[in-house]
């Protein structure tokens, strides 16, 4: 469908957003959206104005995100990749196919 939202995330490919919800972030200043495709364990988290994507996260990983009392120190500690590597790294991990 033309004019139809795609999701870009740096260091992967545009996929269509209409198999994945997306949440508005107003209480964090590093934070500003999240978009989990639960049926894919796929997340992509604006981080100001640069989107990023996860592979493998499951969806209590993401109920914790969304509840963290800081979500940016939610995302340093527990999702956020390393040089090489990260616990939902989609370097690592299975990328779903859309």
């Amino acid at each position: 469908m033309a004019g139809a939202e795609q999701l870009c995330p740096k260091y992967g490919r545009c996929i269509p957003a209409d198999s994945f919800r997306c949440q508005i972030v107003s209480r964090s200043s590093l934070v500003t959206r999240v978009c989990y495709d639960e049926a894919k364990h796929y997340m992509i988290v604006r981080l100001k104005q640069a989107d990023y994507h996860y592979c493998e996260v499951g969806p209590e990983i993401v109920q914790q995100f969304l509840a963290a009392d800081s979500m940016g120190s939610f995302y340093n500690q527990n999702i956020k990749s390393g040089p090489t590597d990260g616990p939902f790294d989609c370097r690592t991990h299975s990328v779903p196919s859309y």
